[in-house]
């Protein structure tokens, strides 16, 4: 497990200080549940939290990093930290006998133990009460965490047994700065860092090719679609319906779209403000000018209306027709 401390301190600050004071102050408890989105880095503070907590020499609330445990922990090898993960839908009560077996025994380890539930919302009945014994009567010093994107699809058996740490979404400036770091423009980081605020994903779709046919796309269709109706009907056809076939690229077609019409907006009425798509802001600027709040508002909702069409599986040709003329009708340029 390797920890990058100073990006943990960056991207979810309150956490690690937390974290850092119930350590400082001998306060840990025998059971957490870290709860964040995907990308928030719950699982790096995981890591982080359980190196802190079986260091043999920690220094000003830092792992040192070099000892033996630490080692040992960093190559997998710690015998006082265990893992259990889903196997297919539900983490099973095999997975959880097998940890605690392995709790039982006295190992060549001293001191604290440490086990992690990974999307601990799938523990089924079963498991979930294997392991409430554990929970209210561990055996020594045993520290349960618990890693879920939503506490509140953890049984309620397990949830009121445990400190409950919030990891807040990464920000957009954070994202867009480590994305820049990766050799992405700014444009396209800012671009991304509203589609997600996960950096792996976001670096995923930096160099996906649907990705950036989306936004090219997008932006073209802007340019027209409420100047001329059938120019923009060419580009549905000869553009977008080829290129986004599945579902879920359409989804990101659609929301890129919704983005657009919503940076328009938000220039209307800031000039300054933060832009999904800053390198149109000359054009944005120019649009706002000839544009109604009404009109922009109108053509959000249409395609809103759009992305729920997609889920009901509507034909995906009609509904594209029926989304040019309705951000035709919304006449936001006058």
């Amino acid at each position: 497990m390797q920890v990058d401390l100073e990006l943990l301190k960056e991207i979810q600050p309150n956490v690690i200080k937390q974290l850092q004071a119930i350590f400082e102050h001998n306060k840990v408890g025998h059971a957490y549940i870290f709860e964040g989105a995907k990308g928030s880095g719950v699982t790096e503070m995981m890591a982080y939290f359980a190196q802190l907590l079986l260091c043999e020499q920690p220094k000003e609330n830092i792992p040192c990093g070099t000892c033996r445990s630490c080692i040992r922990l960093k190559s997998g090898n710690h015998l006082n930290f265990h893992e259990v993960f889903p196997e297919g839908q539900f983490i099973k009560i095999d997975a959880i006998e097998v940890l605690m077996a392995e709790l039982s025994k006295k190992g060549v380890e001293e001191g604290r133990k440490i086990y992690v539930v990974h999307e601990a919302e799938r523990l089924n009945v079963k498991s979930a009460n294997k392991l409430l014994k554990t929970l209210e009567e561990p055996d020594g010093q045993v520290t349960a965490i618990f890693l879920t994107k939503n506490i509140n699809a953890i049984m309620p058996t397990i949830r009121s047994r445990c400190q409950h740490v919030k990891f807040q979404p990464v920000s957009r400036k954070i994202i867009i700065k480590e994305l820049q770091e990766q050799s992405i423009s700014f444009s396209i980081a800012a671009t991304l860092s509203v589609i997600t605020s996960n950096l792996e994903e976001a670096i995923r779709l930096s160099e996906d090719e649907v990705f950036a046919h989306a936004r090219k796309t997008v932006l073209k269709l802007i340019e027209v679609v409420s100047q001329n109706v059938h120019e923009s009907l060419l580009i549905v056809h000869e553009d977008w319906l080829p290129a986004f076939k599945e579902k879920e690229q359409m989804e990101l077609a659609l929301d890129l779209l919704l983005f657009a019409i919503r940076d328009i907006v938000a220039i209307k009425a800031n000039p300054e403000a933060e832009l999904t798509y800053p390198d149109m802001k000359q054009s944005w600027s120019s649009m706002a000018l000839r544009s109604t709040y009404d009109g922009l508002s109108a053509q959000l909702q249409a395609v809103l209306k759009a992305r729920q069409q997609l889920q009901s599986n509507m034909n995906r040709t009609l509904l594209m027709e029926q989304l040019m003329l309705n951000l035709q009708e919304g006449k936001s340029f006058v």
